[in-house]
């Protein structure tokens, strides 16, 4: 068994006027989170991350640009809640994008597979820690405080 970290995108979708996207996810109630996922064997981050937008969330590519990237954000998953056996945790790269496209270009359903139940609109300085698992808080605290000042 190896002691590394799987590698992991997670996207930041703002809108022109600030507010960012978050999501809850379709499990678990008052779980809000930003778009992310694994990078698969083979891909980059930017084809990881586009894969990963749109199996989401929906949006297509041509409808947002990747304005900022910030790496090296690492959680370890706590017992029980490994998803990989040869992985400890998850190392991130962050992507800050600004998103293009009107609520119509969001679609929660359209990959099949239905991980978000609804999504809204934020100001970064909304954004609660205790939307996201014991375990994730660390790094959504360094996140918006690195992408936005916004402590959390």
């Amino acid at each position: 068994m190896t002691t590394q970290y799987r590698p992991n995108v997670a996207a930041i979708l703002q809108r022109p006027g600030g507010e960012i996207l978050i999501a809850e996810r379709a499990n678990i109630r008052d779980a809000w989170q930003f778009p992310q996922g694994g990078i698969d064997e083979g891909e980059d981050s930017l084809e990881a991350l586009e894969r990963e937008i749109e199996e989401e969330v929906g949006v297509k590519r041509g409808l947002y640009e990747v304005e900022e990237r910030r790496d090296g954000y690492r959680y370890l998953y706590p017992d029980g809640h490994r998803k990989k056996e040869d992985h400890i945790g998850q190392e991130q790269s962050y992507f800050l994008c600004r998103f293009k496209g009107d609520d119509g270009d969001i679609c929660l359903e359209r990959s099949g597979h239905h991980e978000f139940s609804r999504y809204r609109w934020i100001d970064p300085s909304e954004f609660k820690a205790e939307w996201v698992p014991d375990f994730k808080r660390a790094v959504y605290r360094k996140v918006m405080e690195d992408f936005f000042g916004v402590k959390i």
